[in-house]
């Protein structure tokens, strides 16, 4: 056996060096691992996630499940993406009552029951039961994920403590993960504050829940008034990018800024 020699050894070391350095530039990222100079300096002991918009993609599963419900009731004349943005509206125009007192605290499948009614007049629907309004209502309870948003939670649920904080109530986001999927470790909800986001009540009872401090949990959102509200209460930050919620983010702005769920999963080293 050849006795490899002082010189070669250094010769081998430094060919490993050279190696390691040139990795950020052939591309970790194609494997799904963040570069040290893509990966977040922070690191929260868990993450808490708005849901709406964020992880799941309600317009579509909205609009999806209407076309063919509407279709079954003979239900046709009906644009059912302005039926579904249009109770959106309608659900913020309500928390924002509530937030204000001009409404007692009201979970939020009854703030939807109250637009639905409203929007069924408006759309000029008729002859639905009270079943049918109620098993409608709950089309927010069977909404879909966005395509990377199971792949992205699973990954990050291997690291850190994962949970959604949204301003759906605790039986509409607990039947949501059920029939998505969504892997969460707990479920917080804004109806465990009885305050909804953009209260300081509603993040901070999560965090108290969670049995943490503020600055060891990280509120993630495609929303930028909820990621400022949750850093204005001395949160963590991270804000992932859906372009159809059209509330965009630059590299800075926040704690970490991700194109998908994906990719804030490996800036966060998961």
């Amino acid at each position: 056996m050849k006795t490899i020699g002082r010189r070669e050894l250094l010769h081998a070391g430094a060919m490993g060096a050279a190696a390691v350095n040139l990795l950020p530039i052939i591309g970790t990222e194609s494997v799904g691992v963040a570069s040290a100079a893509t990966r977040a300096s922070v690191t929260p002991k868990a993450i808490i996630f708005d849901v709406f918009g964020t992880v799941v993609d309600w317009r579509s599963s909205i609009v999806a499940e209407a076309t063919a419900w509407g279709k079954a009731k003979g239900i046709q004349h009906v644009d059912w993406m302005q039926f579904a943005v249009e109770w959106r509206q309608g659900q913020g125009r309500e928390m924002a009552r509530v937030r204000r007192g001009e409404l007692p605290w009201t979970k939020l499948d009854d703030l939807h029951r109250q637009v639905l009614e409203g929007l069924i007049t408006k759309f000029k629907i008729t002859g639905l039961t009270d079943d049918d309004k109620d098993h409608w209502n709950r089309v927010w309870h069977r909404l879909k994920p966005w395509p990377d948003s199971i792949p992205g939670l699973t990954r990050l649920k291997a690291k850190y403590t994962i949970a959604p904080l949204s301003n759906g109530n605790f039986a509409m986001l607990t039947n949501m993960a059920k029939n998505a999927g969504l892997p969460w470790d707990c479920i917080l909800s804004a109806e465990l504050a009885r305050h909804f986001k953009y209260d300081r009540e509603a993040y901070l009872t999560a965090v108290e829940l969670l049995g943490l401090e503020p600055g060891d949990v990280m509120m993630a959102a495609a929303h930028t008034n909820d990621l400022k509200a949750a850093r204005s209460f001395g949160l963590l930050t991270g804000h992932i990018d859906r372009p159809i919620e059209n509330d965009k983010a630059n590299p800075g702005d926040f704690d970490v800024v991700a194109k998908d769920m994906v990719d804030f999963a490996s800036q966060l080293g998961a």
